[in-house]
């Protein structure tokens, strides 16, 4: 009975290639994980970079007088929930 508890499930030589397997699976799941983060933080900074240009040209039309609407947030109506008097 002491025998079978001192022996390994599995003799060391075969082991040895579940464990290098083992190692090799994670380290592909990791590379194929940090690639699709890097995929998506490419992809935010363009869009970014786009909204950012969105935003520049919206203020220079804004800043340069003639053009575009001198009030761009003027409210349309009374806003008062429709009591016009």
């Amino acid at each position: 009975m002491d025998l079978l508890l001192a022996a390994p499930a599995l003799p060391l030589d075969e082991a040895g290639k579940y464990v290098a397997g083992a190692y090799v699976v994670f380290v592909v799941l990791l590379v194929v994980y940090v690639a699709i983060m890097a995929a998506k933080v490419q992809r935010i900074e363009r869009e970014l970079s786009d909204v950012a240009a969105i935003a520049e040209e919206k203020k220079e039309a804004q800043a340069a007088p003639g053009r575009g609407s001198e009030a761009p947030f003027a409210s349309r109506g009374s806003g008062g929930g429709g009591t016009d008097v």
